[in-house]
């Protein structure tokens, strides 16, 4: 890796966590590299960035983050907190476990860990405010239950990842099922937990009775049948990836349009312009990542990575520890999307060379580096949920202390046991 590349991705670092956007920290420094090499054309970097963006699979990206967004606008996550409510309502600490379900039924329909917790920043911790819980424990739920949307279907991350890395975006998708649950299982036991050491008490004096579960459930029938056409979808083989975002981004506006009424078409542009503008910037980002993967190919990057890691460990294990810890490090100061646009490449080398399987290796990434976007200097859930609720980031991170040590004992345990993310996959033969 010469000096060059080094300052430059350095310099790249520095100007992301001085607040530049990610885009012009990633184009500008791959813009760089390429005006600093008198034998590289800038035609040829435009055309990196033009053949990453060439892909049909990428259409799946803006058509989920529609769906994403006639979700929240469309009402439907009111419908499923409200069956959340008649679920675990009666459990103790109940609005905080309500926190946690939502989260994970949410999760399988809008695959964004902001969404997610800025949802449940708006609706959840205010009430959890009037019931007696603390400003900060609430803040803490918000943003520890968001992690899961990105590692379940249809998470915009896993397909990221697996666009980049040329993996399996089905099977990814059905890599992040079960450590999603297991997140989820393990989230709620922790609040059960706390709940109990603090007196939180339930918000609903008795259990649902079965009539009532079964009233909230047509209630939310509709809602509850996205995550349903998804999974259906990928194990039948019947859609594409492209073609099943596309089937996503209609069905929630029927949903929301005919079936709930909570939107008219008059919002439609408004929707349309907030997906236009996210789907913007990701894709740019992607094809900022065929300028950069380029680089490293001439600089050989992954070779040299994968030739000192080697000289440390044949393990796989353990160079996945290793992978694990420098993503959370770069995490920590670097936005996710642009660590895994620029690592994606080195990652999959990686994976090939000590016989990981790639789904695995993608679904740690992914939870990984969502794990950091809950922590300082710029965890952008973090200061989402901190700044919607008004919660101070040292209160926050105080009452994130448990989580952080509950999340990254999971993320060991998806390390260690591989078997955790690969047999749902290898069982579904995706």
């Amino acid at each position: 890796m010469s000096l060059f590349l080094i300052l430059d991705l350095i310099g790249m670092m520095l100007l992301m966590v001085l607040g530049v956007p990610v885009i012009y920290a990633v184009l500008g420094a791959a813009l760089i590299y390429f005006l600093g090499h008198a034998e590289l054309s800038t035609l040829v970097m435009m055309q990196q960035v033009q053949t990453a963006l060439r892909s049909f699979p990428l259409l799946a990206i803006p058509f989920f983050i529609l769906a994403g967004t006639v979700m929240a606008r469309g009402g439907i996550a009111d419908k499923i907190m409200s069956f959340a409510y008649v679920l675990v309502g009666h459990w103790r600490g109940g609005l905080a476990q309500v926190g946690v379900l939502n989260s994970l039924v949410m999760g399988s329909m809008s695959g964004s860990a902001v969404a997610d917790a800025a949802v449940d920043s708006r609706i959840l911790v205010p009430q959890m405010r009037k019931r007696g819980y603390s400003l900060g424990f609430s803040a803490a739920i918000a943003a520890a239950s968001s992690v899961i949307a990105p590692i379940l279907p249809p998470s915009t991350s896993l397909i990221l990842y697996g666009l980049l890395g040329q993996v399996s975006v089905a099977a990814l998708f059905l890599g992040g099922v079960v450590p999603a649950l297991v997140i989820a299982v393990s989230l709620m036991a922790l609040v059960a937990v706390i709940s109990r050491i603090r007196a939180y008490g339930s918000i609903q004096e008795r259990k649902s009775t079965w009539g009532e579960k079964g009233r909230a459930f047509i209630d939310c029938f509709w809602a509850l049948m996205m995550p349903v056409i998804l999974v259906g979808g990928i194990r039948t083989g019947l859609f594409t990836i492209t073609e099943l975002a596309a089937m996503a981004a209609i069905y929630t506006l029927l949903v929301s349009v005919f079936i709930y009424r909570t939107m008219s078409l008059a919002d439609l542009w408004d929707v349309l312009k907030d997906t236009a503008k996210t789907s913007a910037t990701v894709l740019i980002i992607i094809g900022a990542s065929g300028a950069f993967s380029y680089i490293f190919a001439i600089e050989q990057v992954p070779l040299k990575i994968i030739t000192w890691l080697s000289t440390v460990s044949d393990s796989p294990t353990v160079i996945l520890m290793i992978v694990c810890l420098g993503l959370t490090l770069l995490g920590m100061v670097i936005e996710g999307a642009a660590v895994m646009i620029i690592g994606a490449p080195i990652l999959v080398g990686i994976a090939t060379h000590f016989g990981i399987d790639p789904v695995h290796m993608g679904v740690l990434v992914v939870v990984t580096l969502t794990f950091s976007t809950l922590t300082p200097p710029v965890g952008i859930v973090m200061f989402t949920v901190c700044s919607m609720t008004g919660c101070r980031i040292e209160t926050f991170l105080k009452e994130m202390l448990p989580f952080y040590a509950v999340l990254f004992t999971i993320l060991a345990l998806l390390v260690i046991f591989p078997q955790l993310v690969t047999t749902l996959p290898t069982w579904l033969g995706r």
